[in-house]
């Protein structure tokens, strides 16, 4: 719509005199009190909160010593075993290392106030990943139980995650239960103060369309000429860039003054913030109120800031990330149905060596299992052949844009190690885990480090300008590389290729300790699919519900699995789907038009007073309990009621009535009405039930139960039409 005036623009002072000269005391105080406001922003300077605790000690001497008790528990549950190679000195030697560099950058309170929320979380059993991110490569962050991942064991490095010359501040970004991550969110505001604790603003941008579209709209221009220009536009990066690559755009543009005017102003507007929004994860949390260190607003309800996250970290303000995943629910949902027949269990302990799930892997049968469900991924299972969980994390941190054209020469390695070769012999104790390729970005590090004389510090400066493709830096950074291997007797032809091999793959390198950390959890899911299919099916369909074609997906390859899934019942099934001997039952709560309160009301009466015996039990018993024809409609036709002997063409013709019947008993009741029902107790008016005669018809014809089926289940239970 455009503005009704030509008004709409910042005015000047002269503009605004003549217009109130009558008031020219108004228009100076403006200026006055514009001269009072003073606000400076400090850039650079981080603004740590501060954690508060009753220890007498300060931040560092309190995350020193749960670091130290963090150590020796894990090593009593025998999370951590002590050897030749990897003694007790070596976890303390790196745990000093880790806790100087923390305490030198000021980052104590950075983690014990990750720490406490991590440890409200599981203390609260609300399911926390095991790492995300280069953060997962630090100790302390293991022994804080931050991560689940002993990155010595792993072989991952804390400089990759912070180091002292690191200019940007860390991340330890944390996965939570996706239906649980807010409670998390809550504790921290609860415990930080809600002015101390927002979420983060974004801003959906202008796309080359969307402007295109905008503009038009506004200079209220035919919608034919406005698509036709939009359509050509949607195939580029740009504007700009359609402008120099489509001919026919040219053409438009210099023939026609309306669509040379409609792309000229919406390049000028093309990038710029058209809504705002809240950021996915991204929470501030401050030592003093938010509003001493910027301005915020108000977003669906919850305070965010007005910056965006880049401008948050300029302010020197620290960003945690509460993130939500999915899988770690279903492990979760998982777990919880096999401790009814296995209650010890403990995901944690699984063994990391079983040969059913890297059988499952290797067969690329991982519909379903965390990062590793794509055509494409389960291919190249299908030819590398995982067998232990390196193997995994090498396959997570290759699967992507850059990194995947090396995949064929790691697999055809993998397979025959004769093919290994190594530019110069430094390299093989850096890549010999992945046959010789460059994998993860903590061996460019490494190779910094090893052949040129880099601290990690200094490889890490480098390897980010690798990733930003800042020539100038790289080529300075080249020189001294090539000087720095001189040092050590390789050549400089070698040295300029390895060079080379690592600033290509930089660009799009993963760092090693992400990919173990998700590793873990793409492992866990297919130990559990493969040694327990039905609970993990069960809690996978449960987690995409409201998506019929993932539910169907699912509930085929259960099928293929032998594995039946058993129609709605009220007698058994549960509030979500869950495993009736050797199979699954539909859970209520997957129905259309059922909703949450009336489902766990029937499962509520149900375990209190046993299950329903006739379809006028159940009526009676709920009626107090937002019962609903529509509802009773739904369970009617998904057959959830066959259990009781009726036919759901019987039960059809005679619902609305009992219905009737159960309601106005219960209005009765409730309004205090000076009838018969006002002087019984509820179980004497239950068995006053009025007894209903059934019509004498036949069932629904096969193909009325099938279309009852599907419109309330999106699948078939009886056949198929």
């Amino acid at each position: 719509i455009a503005f009704p005036t030509n008004e709409f623009y910042m005015k000047s002072a002269a503009e605004m005199l003549k217009i109130f000269p009558e008031h020219k005391e108004a228009c100076e105080n403006s200026v006055k009190i514009a001269e009072k406001c003073n606000f400076n922003f400090e850039f650079g300077e981080t603004k740590l909160p501060k954690y508060t605790f009753c220890a007498p000690l300060t931040s560092y001497e309190y995350l020193r010593k749960l670091c130290y008790d963090g150590l020796d528990d894990r090593a009593r549950k025998k999370q951590i075993t002590f050897d030749e190679k990897n003694s007790r000195e070596t976890y303390i030697e790196r745990l000093e290392n880790e806790l100087f560099v923390i305490n030198k950058m000021g980052y104590d309170d950075y983690f014990l106030i990750v720490w406490d929320f991590i440890n409200f979380a599981k203390s609260n059993d609300i399911p926390v990943g095991p790492g995300r991110g280069s953060g997962a490569g630090s100790l302390c962050a293991y022994l804080l139980s931050i991560t689940d991942i002993d990155p010595i064991k792993f072989d991952l490095l804390f400089e990759r995650f912070l180091n002292l010359e690191r200019l940007s501040m860390p991340d330890i970004d944390t996965d939570f239960c996706y239906e649980r991550r807010d409670e998390v969110i809550d504790y921290v505001k609860r415990k930080y103060g809600d002015d101390h604790v927002a979420q983060i603003v974004t801003f959906g941008t202008l796309a080359s369309r969307a402007a295109v579209r905008d503009v038009g709209r506004v200079l209220e221009m035919p919608y034919s000429e406005v698509e036709l220009v939009s359509k050509i536009v949607g195939g580029y990066d740009s504007l700009s860039d359609a402008l120099s690559s489509s001919d026919e755009l040219m053409r438009l543009y210099s023939n026609d003054d309306s669509i040379k005017n409609l792309i000229d102003t919406a390049i000028k507007i093309e990038g710029m913030p058209r809504h705002a929004s809240t950021h996915a994860a991204g929470v501030v949390i401050t030592e003093n109120p938010l509003t001493s260190y910027l301005p915020l607003s108000v977003n669906g309800g919850m305070t965010v800031t007005q910056y965006d996250m880049n401008a948050v970290a300029e302010l020197g303000l620290l960003k945690f990330d509460f993130l939500a995943l999915r899988n770690l629910t279903i492990i979760s949902d998982t777990v919880k149905l096999l401790k009814h027949r296995l209650p010890g269990f403990d995901i944690s302990k699984i063994p990391l060596d079983d040969k059913d799930t890297y059988k499952l892997i290797s067969q690329g049968k991982t519909e379903g299992v965390f990062q590793l469900e794509s055509a494409g991924i389960r291919q190249v299972l299908m030819q590398l052949q995982p067998s232990c969980i390196d193997d995994i994390i090498a396959c997570l941190a290759l699967y992507r844009p850059g990194p995947m054209d090396s995949i064929p020469t790691y697999i055809e390695r993998r397979h025959n190690k004769n093919l290994v070769k190594y530019k110069t012999p430094q390299l093989e104790p850096i890549l010999s885990s992945t046959y010789g390729c460059i994998v993860y970005q903590e061996q460019v590090m490494q190779i910094f480090g090893k052949l040129a004389g880099y601290t990690y510090g200094q490889a890490d400066i480098v390897l980010r300008a690798m990733k930003k493709k800042k020539l100038d830096e790289m080529e300075k950074a080249r020189e001294l590389f090539k000087n720095g291997c001189k040092n050590n007797n390789i050549r400089e032809e070698t040295a300029d290729e390895i060079f080379d091999d690592m600033a290509d793959f930089a660009k799009y390198a993963f760092n090693k300790s992400h990919a173990a950390a998700y590793a873990i959890i793409s492992y866990r899911t297919a130990y559990l699919k493969a040694k327990h299919p039905r609970e993990y099916y069960a809690s996978l369909i449960t987690s995409v519900l409201g998506n019929t074609d993932k539910i169907n997906q699912y509930i085929d390859e259960c099928e293929k699995l032998g594995i039946k899934i058993l129609p709605p019942d009220i007698n058994k099934s549960e509030l979500l789907f869950s495993v009736d001997e050797k199979n699954i039952r539909f859970g209520l709560l997957a129905l259309k038009g059922v909703g949450r309160n009336f489902v766990s009301a029937i499962i509520e009466e149900r375990s209190i007073n046993g299950e329903y015996t006739t379809f006028e039990d159940f009526i009676f018993r709920l009626k107090n309990r937002d019962i609903s024809k529509k509802q009773v409609e739904m369970l009617i036709k998904v057959g959830a009621f066959d259990c009781i002997g009726k036919y759901r063409s019987q039960l059809l013709k005679v619902y609305e009535e009992i219905v009737d019947n159960a309601l106005g008993m219960s209005r009765s009741t409730q309004n205090g009405q000076t009838d018969i029902f006002s002087m019984l107790t509820e179980s004497e008016i239950d068995n006053l039930m009025p007894s209903f005669t059934y019509p004498d018809i036949p069932e629904c014809s096969k193909k009325e139960i099938l279309v009852y089926e599907k419109e309330v289940t999106g699948m078939y239970f009886s056949g198929h039409i």
